[in-house]
């Protein structure tokens, strides 16, 4: 299960890791499975570690006073999940982190991260690059949440990621895109009659 976070940091660094750094590495993660609609973070907990996806599909949500969920984030293979706030500043999470499919992942504390930082500098550099690109996603997608129709966000997914269409529900892609399950509805079918 480790041999994928090393893929991973070569993905985005294209460099390689020596076997000491790889052992270090390997010492830092924490593997664990997380049964379907098992919890890796509730409200009010704080987020003690980072999950890094080797298998199966998460979701990161806030539940409202009404009872509705409402999902921010979406992992799956190769993706992190969790509170990033929670985990940095050391306070209580405003947000629920469980699994939609049975799911592996390799946990890291906030402890044994800044060990990585410090240590690996291919570990450093991922981070960067990956900070950077969440940064841009959630640019877009708080554009796409003021700028866009409920269609054309449904096809921005769609187009960029489009194995989420797949892997959640239906109503858990419409609480993500901020519609209801039958606005998705009609939209899904008229895309499909196109």
């Amino acid at each position: 299960m480790h041999e994928a976070i090393r893929k991973y940091i070569l993905s985005y660094t294209n460099e390689a890791i020596s076997d000491e750094e790889y052992q270090i590495i390997q010492d830092a993660f924490v593997p664990k499975k997380i049964r379907k609609r098992q919890y890796l973070l509730q409200e009010g907990d704080v987020c003690k570690h980072l999950a890094f996806i080797v298998h199966g599909a998460m979701r990161q949500y806030s539940v409202d006073d009404k009872g509705i969920e409402h999902i921010i984030h979406f992992g799956i293979e190769n993706w992190w999940i969790g509170d990033r706030e929670s985990f940095i500043m050391l306070t209580p999470s405003k947000y629920n982190v469980d699994a939609v499919e049975d799911s592996d992942v390799l946990l890291l504390t906030h402890e044994k991260m800044q060990l990585l930082s410090d240590k690996i500098p291919a570990f450093t550099r991922t981070f960067s690059v990956l900070d950077q690109r969440n940064f841009i996603a959630s640019q877009k997608r708080i554009h796409a949440s003021i700028s866009l129709t409920a269609e054309e966000r449904y096809a921005d997914l769609a187009e960029r990621n489009p194995s989420l269409l797949q892997r959640f529900p239906q109503n858990m892609v419409a609480s993500y895109l901020g519609i209801s399950p039958e606005t998705l509805s009609r939209i899904r079918k008229k895309a499909l009659s196109r």
